[in-house]
This record gives structure tokens, C-alpha cells and sequence, in this order.
């Protein structure tokens, strides 16, 4: 299992972050590695269903060379307990005072903004690295390029919205380490566990990087 990577670390290993919601807890590890195998390490497993926090736990001890995370953090007692899980990041879809003060080194907080004062709020608290949700919904590229000026030294993983076809767009951006999605687990193949088109799909998804 990965530890104490930094939020520039985790959002700059993979070009694509994929957003999972696992239903079923046996699925939890070959999910994992079929998108581990493809090229995409940094896993979000989003915090949407029972088997959540014990598929984190699972991945983290069943496939050493996943970065895996938790998504849908909305409290600090989520956070707390996701660190428990063993997951080594945490991402918001928004971001609270609490939920900020919360952070800690060992699992990073990536919060989420979707505003010039909320990114303000998370910068004045320490925070460099964002979530931007739901990135489409909010503006997109023209969003990002509008705040690169007076933001200078944030860095983004936009999500929502985004498909294989606009992932170019938002990772051709100087602002952006990585984006999230879930265009490459299409709910037809996880039904069926197709885990190799997952993996050939999580492939070409790996191959859209850009250098930053």
C-alpha cells in the first residue's frame, strides 16, 4: 500500500482519476485491477454504497500498486473514518470549514470548489490542490482558464460531466494535474464484470497524458 503521497503526488500519477462506485464488496478487487492494469493507479472510490469503506480496505491490502482514495467525502467523521480504511486521499465534491480543519498529512484532503470564493476560502486554508465539481456544469475550460490568472498556484482535478472526447480539453490546460471520470467502466461491463474491457478501456484512457 501507498502512504503519505501529497495531493501534487496523487493527482499528478495517473492522467485519469476514475470515480467507482462499488456494490459489491467481491468486485471491490478485480475492479481495482483491471484499472490498475490498464494504467490508471489513482483509484476514488466513491463513498455512495455500504460496501464503500470496505472496498477500500480491500483494494489497499489486495493490490499494492493501486493509489486508492476515497470520494464523496461530505463530513469530517467520513474523513475519519475513511483514514481508518486505509485509504491515502480524500476528495470532496464541495468543501466545509470543519471538513478543511480536518485534513491530515497522512491522507490528504482534495476538497472540492466550484467558485472563485470558494477556491479563495481553500487557499486561505493551506489548500493548493482542488476538486473542481461538477466541472462541466460550472463552467469547464473557460472556468479554469479564467481563474489561472489570479490563482496562479492552484491545481485542479475537474470532474463531472467530462467524457474521453473533452478529456483532452481540460488536460491540455496548465492548471490541470489529472481529471476524473467514469467513462471507461461503463455500467454494461461492470454488470457483466467484463473486467478485460474495463482494463482495455482504462488503457486508452491512460494514453490521453499530457506532460506538465
Amino acid at each position: 500500500m501507498t502512504t503519505s503521497l501529497t495531493p501534487d503526488q496523487v493527482l499528478r500519477a495517473a492522467p485519469i482519476i476514475p470515480t467507482i462506485t462499488i456494490d459489491n464488496l467481491d468486485d471491490a478487487v478485480p475492479f481495482a485491477r483491471a484499472l490498475v492494469d490498464g494504467g490508471l493507479r489513482v483509484l476514488e472510490i466513491t463513498l455512495r454504497t455500504p460496501a464503500a469503506m470496505a472496498a477500500i480496505t480491500k483494494i489497499a491490502r489486495e493490490v499494492p500498486d493501486a493509489i486508492v482514495g476515497a470520494g464523496t467525502v461530505l463530513t469530517p467523521e467520513h474523513y475519519e473514518a475513511v483514514r481508518d480504511s486505509g485509504a491515502v486521499f480524500a476528495i470532496s465534491p464541495g468543501s466545509s470549514p470543519e471538513l478543511l480543519r480536518a485534513n491530515a498529512m497522512d491522507c490528504p484532503l482534495i476538497p472540492g470548489v466550484a467558485t472563485a470564493s470558494e477556491l479563495m476560502q481553500g487557499m486561505n486554508a493551506g489548500f493548493t490542490h482542488f476538486k473542481f465539481f461538477p466541472a462541466e456544469a460550472s463552467g469547464g475550460t473557460t472556468w479554469l482558464r479564467a481563474v489561472q490568472g489570479p490563482f496562479a498556484e492552484a491545481r485542479f482535478c475537474p470532474t463531472g460531466g467530462i467524457s474521453a472526447e473533452t478529456a483532452p480539453k481540460y488536460l491540455a490546460l496548465p492548471n490541470v494535474l489529472t481529471v476524473g471520470g467514469s467513462w471507461m467502466m461503463p455500467k454494461d461491463a461492470v454488470a457483466a464484470r467484463d473486467w478485460d474491457r474495463i482494463r482495455q478501456l482504462a488503457a486508452q484512457a491512460a494514453a490521453l497524458h499530457t506532460a506538465k
